[in-house]
């Protein structure tokens, strides 16, 4: 029998870690690694709810797992030491499991990388242990061009708009991750497991100001509090203030479907705890006004449903970053971006570097990269 590998957390079991864990078996003998309580406290900032011993205990005894053993490391690669140890025939993932660095470690040991979506069994529902922690519809947001805009001391150098798309929490993204996930959490504070009724943009104000309370050293952005408030596709327009002077919103099925069918996202892990973005900037009037005429094509691009332009300003924007915040990529996100290009018409990071996501735009599927939901209404 082959050797089959599978890792991940396996917090409150349920149907879809069975259906999933089922798969696997049927290429070999299925060893698991969970991550420990310290791991997925770092990934998700929180602690599970089922401890490490009790997770090892349960998948233990499913019929189809050979052996469980609790993962050593820290990070996304948590499983190194183990998987050096066990040394199985093929790695099997979900494809909101899969990343570079795992597909790459499979390649260097000559181990078989197999990528799969996730099919609740027969006719029972999707399940994530998201979901089954709280029905909590707090969305997440994406910022898609004009990221540092919505800073006055970005701004005030020349005026312009960020764009973000608001997205359903059918994937619980990791922290510093550049989803708003800070952000996030101090929504589910303030409204505990969904967005109140009521005006979008007061609503915005009032997480804003929950989230930067006085003395605060650094300000969160406005496009955080208002991305993840408002539905849809989103920009903000703003001129030196933490406050756009204009929002435009976008709410139009067909748009925001064309957008989904098109949007591709590479895990890249959480940044690191002692990354600084804010080292050797270049912050000037050219690179704002650029990060701005970048971020206004896109919109025009979207509007229009135009995939090659839609990709190449979001490219133009992500370079602009760069261009005022060097420190937002390092050479391993250069080499990842080189390995997709050819694959996608325009690519960025999902926030301010270090870590988190790569966003690529293709008018085909991309291997390995998930698939997101925007929130429409």
């Amino acid at each position: 029998m082959k050797k089959v590998f599978v890792t991940g957390c396996f917090d409150m079991l349920h149907s879809g870690h069975v259906a999933f864990l089922q798969e696997a078996s049927a290429y070999g003998d299925l060893y698991v690694g969970i991550g420990s309580d310290k791991t997925v406290f770092e990934l998700k900032g929180r602690y599970p709810v089922v401890n490490e011993d009790e997770r090892k205990y349960m998948l233990e005894a499913l019929k189809g797992v050979k052996e469980v053993r609790i993962n050593t490391g820290l990070g996304i690669i948590d499983f190194l030491k183990e998987i050096e140890d066990i040394h199985p025939d093929i790695f099997f993932v979900n494809e909101d499991g899969s990343t570079p660095e795992k597909e790459n470690l499979c390649q260097e040991m000559a181990i078989e990388y197999l990528v799969k979506k996730r099919v609740p069994h027969g006719k029972l529902p999707a399940r994530s242990t998201t979901a089954l922690r709280t029905v909590c519809t707090i969305p997440y947001r994406i910022d898609l061009a004009g990221g540092w805009l919505d800073q006055p001391w970005v701004s005030k150098y020349y005026p312009g708009p960020v764009l973000t798309i608001n997205i359903e929490p059918t994937i619980e993204f990791n922290d510093r991750s550049g989803m708003s996930t800070s952000t996030r959490k101090r929504a589910v504070e303030l409204w505990q497991h969904q967005i109140p009724e009521g005006d979008k943009e007061k609503l915005a104000k009032i997480l804003f100001s929950f989230e930067n309370s006085p003395g605060k050293r650094e300000i969160a952005g406005s496009q955080d509090a208002l991305g993840i408030v408002m539905p849809g596709l989103n920009r903000f327009d703003y001129a030196g203030d933490y406050w756009p002077e204009k929002i435009s919103s976008c709410i139009d099925q067909d748009i925001l479907d064309w957008i989904e069918n098109h949007l591709y996202l590479v895990t890249l892990g959480p940044r690191n705890g002692n990354y600084d973005v804010l080292t050797n900037t270049n912050i000037n009037a050219e690179g704002a006004e650029t990060l701005s005429k970048a971020a206004k094509a896109v919109w025009k691009a979207l509007m229009k449903r135009d995939l090659v332009a839609f990709g190449r300003s979001v490219t133009q924007s992500f370079e602009a970053q760069i261009a005022m915040f060097p420190s937002m990529i390092d050479s391993s996100i250069l080499s990842l971006i080189d390995k997709y290009k050819d694959s996608a018409y325009g690519w960025k990071l999902s926030g301010a570097g270090g870590g988190g996501y790569l966003i690529m735009i293709a008018d085909k599927p991309i291997e390995n990269a998930m698939k997101i939901k925007i929130r429409k209404n």
